[in-house]
């Protein structure tokens, strides 16, 4: 572990990939050892279609329909993730079944910060943006969806027209 930290990300790396063939051979072993073969495979198509909408419905809402900048528009950092950012209100069960990413604006400026600290970090980049003169986008779980799904129609519409 040391060896990470002075800036030696080979010995990290190859634990990750270790560790994620673990994970992963683990999973299917234990799935293949416990269920028919078909059964096994019917549990990782179902388990990843619903692992895949839950990303979705997690990812979705924090970036549509927020404002991109245009064809030769520069924004520095500090615009660029909260503009194009939108954080989802709610309370303990908002920030379990999100994972911590309604706080989308803060995990974009502090992407190394745990998750479950990013809700301290809120107040002090909204005032940050309200002092700099920046929106601070944020919405509740439906609104949120709402606006995700407006967007997506919107941009659709063009799509079906050509």
């Amino acid at each position: 572990m040391g060896r990470c930290r002075r800036g030696d990300r080979r010995g990290q790396a190859w634990a990750e990939a270790l560790l994620l063939c673990a994970h992963f051979g683990g999973y299917l072993g234990l799935l293949f050892t416990v269920l028919s073969p078909g059964a096994a495979i019917a549990f990782v198509l179902a388990h990843q279609a619903l692992l895949g909408l839950h990303l979705g419905c997690a990812f979705a809402p924090n970036h549509k329909g927020m404002p991109m900048p245009g064809p030769g528009e520069r924004w520095d950092h500090l615009r660029k993730q909260v503009l194009t950012s939108r954080n989802v209100r709610g309370g303990a069960v908002t920030d379990w079944f999100l994972g911590g990413l309604n706080y989308q604006i803060e995990h974009h400026l502090f992407p190394s910060m745990p998750r479950p600290h990013l809700r301290r970090a809120q107040p002090l980049v909204r005032e940050h943006c309200r002092l700099v003169g920046l929106p601070y986008t944020e919405e509740g779980p439906i609104e949120s969806y709402v606006t995700a799904l407006r967007h997506l129609h919107a941009v659709g519409g063009g799509a079906k027209a050509a």
